[in-house]
């Protein structure tokens, strides 16, 4: 294992606004960086990730959202979700059982109907992905984990240090990535070095600088992501 999962980015125009909205449905407490972004801090909240970060950019967002969270339902219809300022995107059909939601930036998301015995709120982080499996066998090598794949192509990892949902899944699509991902995620170094990441197979996009302590990279399918060195045992 050369990491673990930290936590989730998203990029926003507004991150005090976006922050707003997932910290209402999640449950979370939004606290403001002073620095313009903000973080959903999410002690008392469904999500069980160390934090969600919301970070404001400059760039607006372009064409489909590639990562986005999968989330369980409390009751049998997204209406608080509508009424937080979810916009409704797709209703169940024939061909899916979930609604599929718009959050105040446009980042689409999906919501399930309650299943009994699964506690509402987030439990996927689905990623876009031309090869599934070798993604999913990649991440797997970083963060640990098993991979599982379905009959439709799609492949899950489960049990990945630190990754705070059910499954971390890696759904087939036609399209390539094509710009920045406006969603992303963080993992923390087991060591201080990010070579044995990069021996790994990943992408080194930038290095830390004097007012950052991470590395950006990208996996094997583009997909940013920061990495950050072990902190140092008080």
């Amino acid at each position: 294992m050369i990491a673990r999962f930290k936590d989730l980015c998203m990029d926003a125009a507004d991150a005090h606004r976006l922050g707003g909205f997932w910290a209402g449905i999640l449950g979370g407490e939004l606290v403001d960086t002073g620095d313009g972004d903000a973080r959903i801090d999410p002690r008392a909240a469904a999500s069980p990730a160390e934090s969600i970060w919301v970070n404001t950019v400059p760039e607006p967002r372009t064409g489909k959202t590639r990562v986005h969270l999968d989330l369980r339902l409390a009751g049998p219809e997204p209406a608080a979700l509508l009424a937080a300022g979810a916009r409704l995107v797709r209703e169940p059909d024939a061909e899916i059982s979930w609604w599929v939601l718009a959050d105040p930036e446009g980042n689409q998301f999906c919501a399930f109907a309650p299943r009994e015995g699964a506690r509402p709120g987030v439990f996927e982080l689905v990623v876009d992905s031309a090869d599934p499996a070798a993604q999913a066998t990649w991440w797997a090598r970083v963060t640990g984990g098993r991979v599982e794949t379905t009959a439709e192509g799609a492949a899950s990892l489960v049990g990945s240090a630190g990754f705070p949902w059910d499954r971390w899944v890696f759904d087939p699509v036609p399209e390539r990535k094509r710009v920045k991902n406006r969603v992303h995620w963080d993992v923390a170094l087991t060591g201080a070095e990010v070579t044995p990441l990069i021996a790994a197979g990943a992408t080194l996009l930038r290095e830390p600088t004097p007012a950052t302590s991470w590395w950006v990279l990208a996996d094997p399918e583009g997909n940013e992501f920061c990495a950050f060195p072990t902190r140092p045992t008080p």
